[in-house]
């Protein structure tokens, strides 16, 4: 069991640097003046390839969060988990909701400033720190 702990975690901490990576590029991509075209291509390309690994990592850390859940199901009592897996979800939406901003930008339908998206970045970092807290320190 210690070798699935180990694989989720990386995965987790893999798919969150994706996390923490995206909103940086929408912050250049809402920077990027309306005639550079190439650098708005680039940053484009960028994401995409981002989002698609992310989700990539997504998906083993989700399946092995649940391998140790269903492993340890007498623990689900715990109101420390029921929070946690509240958050995940809500780091899912977080994760789907890039996708959704991305295509706003590739359909040039962004409305949002850079500093929008300043502050979006820090949402995955309060997420990563609120989960890495309950399931370290188990508040209660």
């Amino acid at each position: 069991m210690l070798w699935i702990k180990a694989l989720h975690i990386i995965f987790v901490a893999s798919w969150f640097a994706g996390l923490f990576y995206m909103p940086r590029i929408f912050v250049n991509l809402a920077m990027v003046p309306s005639d550079s075209h190439a650098e708005r291509e680039r940053l484009l390309v960028m994401a995409h390839k981002l989002y698609k690994f992310m989700s990539l990592l997504m998906i083993p850390a989700l399946v092995f969060g649940v391998w140790l859940w269903v492993d340890n199901f007498s623990g689900f009592n715990r109101g420390w988990l029921h929070l946690k897996l509240v958050l995940v979800v809500g780091v899912i939406g977080y994760h789907h909701f890039c996708k959704r901003i991305l295509l706003s930008f590739e359909l040039l339908a962004n409305r949002r400033s850079h500093r929008w998206f300043r502050v979006f970045n820090e949402t995955s970092v309060l997420l990563f720190a609120a989960i890495v807290i309950l399931v370290v320190v188990k508040p209660f």
